[in-house]
C-alpha cells in the first residue's frame, strides 16, 4: 500500500510538473520525438524539413556555429565510423512558448552502435528554438553540449516556470 502510495504521488508531481504546456509545447515535444526517430531510421528527408532554412546553431561536435547546410555534418561523423543510432531516450527538462516561438531543453541519451553490436549510452543536453512557418513548425536555433558525468538531471518544476 505504501509503494502504491508513493507512486501515486510520484505520478502526481509529475503531472503537475507538465500540466502547464500550451499546445505548441505539446506539438514540438512531439516534432522533438520525430527528430530522433529520423536520426534513428536515417530519413535524411524528413530530418531536414525540420530545419528552417535561416537556422544557426551550436552542436557539441562542431567548433564554431553552424548554418542550415551542414545539419547533417554530426550525423555523417557517426556514419562514416560506422556507427548507428541504436536506442534514445528523449528526457524533458523545460519549454516555453512566447507567439509563434517554443523552446525546448531535454537530456537524451543515445547508444551509437557499431557494426558488431558495441556501444555505451551518452547523455547530451540539447535545447532547440522552433518558429512557426506557414508550412509549420521549424527549428530556427540549438545548441547541445555533452552531459558532464556528475551533473544528476533535473527538470525545472512548475513554479520556477512562471
Amino acid at each position: 500500500m505504501r509503494l502504491m502510495c508513493i507512486a501515486l504521488l510520484l505520478a502526481l508531481c509529475t503531472g503537475i510538473t507538465f500540466a502547464q504546456q500550451s499546445a505548441d509545447e505539446t506539438a514540438i515535444w512531439k516534432l522533438e520525438q520525430s527528430y530522433w526517430d529520423n536520426v534513428k531510421a536515417l530519413d535524411l528527408v524528413s530530418y531536414r524539413a525540420l530545419w528552417h532554412p535561416d537556422f544557426l546553431g551550436w552542436p557539441y561536435v562542431s567548433p564554431a556555429p553552424q548554418r542550415k547546410d551542414h545539419i547533417t555534418d554530426w550525423l555523417d561523423q557517426y556514419t562514416a565510423k560506422g556507427l548507428r543510432l541504436r536506442s534514445y531516450s528523449l528526457r524533458p527538462a523545460a519549454s516555453h512558448a512566447t507567439s509563434d516561438i517554443v523552446v525546448t531543453y531535454y537530456w537524451l541519451t543515445a547508444t551509437w552502435e557499431d557494426k558488431n553490436g558495441h556501444g555505451e549510452p551518452q547523455t547530451s543536453r540539447i535545447t532547440h528554438t522552433w518558429l512557426k512557418t506557414p508550412t509549420g513548425w521549424q527549428i530556427l536555433g540549438g545548441m547541445s553540449t555533452a552531459q558532464p558525468v556528475t551533473a544528476q538531471p533535473q527538470a525545472v518544476q512548475a513554479e520556477e516556470k512562471k
